[in-house]
């Protein structure tokens, strides 16, 4: 018995590498609203800083990252001096138990924890995830949600054979109230029939679209081969790859459709729900290091993104999705107004029959291009219900769905879907064509050498 709830187990795995998933997964703790919920954290510093600062009223029992010195960086302001807003962050990191390596954290302690926030680079997400969840321990994890489309699947599956588990996706916008609204409208019809939607945002704004950079030693507080782990690449330190700047690396990220497309696609998927992708093209720049075809560059030595790419997804029922990255904005669609602008910053703007709905990212700030939509949409009832907090109070919602207090903003039932199709753009770009994808069976149909992307090979010792 522990803060009032009984755990059972049925043993802990051995070693985090031979986890598998011929069983289901250990049964999830079942708390009580008002209990506290033991936390840990896996990528304590950045960005998990941030998703921990708002969970400082629970108990963050351990903390794993490579680079405590990091950590601790992430909680000063720019003049070297405690951020006022991460002073009760640092007396929980200060009595966490610290781990460099998750698997060993969860081997260890995983009977003492109730739920997991990772916030790792994309390569480890459905590496950490899968424990956690086999372990039992209900998961947050940052978006995009896995780094390839088959892990996403992995995970869903997972969720699916244990339904008491709580899963969240990283995805705040999910929890605004302007995004929520801006689903109700859509669905409202109050733009008429959506048969287009576009979609653009200002990332990358990190070293993308550059040659691989020459090793160099790593700094003596960093363990690079725990920073490398599933990664199967020799490739040694240098700081274009890591902290912040992982995301224009292949075999660390997606780019900025896998960093932003959750923010961004998140509302047209769940507005429209048009289901799986049928057709995917991605078009881009050079490639990094000034090849321009695909056929001057064999798939083993791509290593970083290109600059910018334009993707567009199309689905079954007819609806056409156009993304744009690299700061690329899409054309503008007759009828939008010259009084308005698409924010540079990034954006999502709904062609319907009947007019336009524009909102800039995390769904924020929506806006009715059309005569008369405005008084229209003030009679649309609201009909989903409002996340406490709004985009502050994602976190906040994971650990009250814990207790059994608020229902769960973006579980791996939504989030696996939106992921894939994002992952889909990524597959396309690396397959270098446009792909045909058969949802139901999990494959590409028109390229069968585009399906070597939908999965990557993992470094000993942390193999799926």
């Amino acid at each position: 018995m522990r803060n009032g709830h009984h755990i059972t187990r049925r043993g802990l795995l051995g070693a985090a590498a031979a986890a598998s998933l011929a069983g289901p997964a250990l049964a999830a703790r079942r708390l009580k609203p008002g209990q506290k919920v033991n936390l840990a954290v896996i990528g304590a510093g950045g960005q998990g800083a941030s998703n921990m600062a708002r969970l400082t009223g629970h108990n963050i029992v351990a903390a794993c990252d490579v680079d405590f010195d990091r950590v601790a960086r992430s909680l000063l302001d720019r003049d070297g001096k405690l951020r006022a807003d991460r002073t009760d962050l640092k007396a929980a990191y200060d009595k966490a138990e610290r781990h460099a390596d998750y698997r060993r954290m969860l081997d260890a302690r995983a009977k003492d924890l109730d739920a997991v926030v990772i916030a790792t680079p994309d390569h480890h997400h459905a590496v950490a995830a899968k424990l956690a969840m086999e372990r039992g321990l209900h998961v947050y994890v940052q978006k995009p949600l896995t780094w390839s489309v088959n892990e996403g699947r992995l995970l869903l599956d997972l969720a699916r054979r244990n339904p008491k588990l709580i899963t969240q996706m990283g995805n705040q916008g999910h929890s605004g109230d302007d995004g929520r609204r801006v689903v109700e409208l859509v669905r409202a019809g109050i733009i008429g029939d959506v048969r287009e939607v576009l979609v653009w945002t200002n990332r990358p704004v990190w070293p993308q679209g550059i040659p691989r950079p020459a090793a160099q030693p790593a700094p003596p507080t960093l363990d690079w081969d725990l920073w490398l782990g599933p990664a199967d690449v020799d490739w040694g330190y240098h700081p274009d790859y890591a902290h912040f700047n992982w995301r224009g690396w292949v075999p660390f990220g997606s780019g900025a459709l896998g960093d932003m497309g959750a923010h961004l696609i998140d509302f047209p998927i769940w507005a429209l729900q048009p289901g799986l992708p049928t057709r995917v093209e991605t078009r881009h720049t050079r490639w990094p290091g000034g090849d321009s075809l695909w056929s001057t560059r064999r798939p083993a030595q791509i290593s970083g993104f290109p600059l910018a790419t334009v993707s567009r997804f199309d689905f079954a029922g007819g609806l056409r999705l156009t993304w744009y990255d690299g700061g690329l904005l899409p054309p503008t669609p007759p009828g939008f107004p010259s009084n308005l602008i698409m924010s540079p910053d990034g954006g999502v703007l709904f062609l319907g029959s009947r007019g336009m709905l524009m909102h800039e990212t995390y769904g924020e700030r929506p806006i009715l291009i059309g005569e008369g939509l405005k008084e229209a949409a003030a009679q649309v009832p609201k009909t989903l219900p409002r996340i406490a907090g709004g985009l502050q109070g994602h976190e906040l919602n994971f650990v009250r769905a814990v207790t059994g207090e608020e229902a769960i903003s973006c579980p791996f039932a939504d989030a696996v879907p939106l992921n894939e199709t994002m992952m889909l753009g990524v597959v396309s770009l690396l397959a270098g064509r446009a792909i045909e994808w058969d949802g139901a069976a999990g494959r590409v149909t028109n390229a069968a050498e585009a399906n070597r992307w939908l999965t990557r090979n993992y470094r000993k010792g942390w193999e799926l």
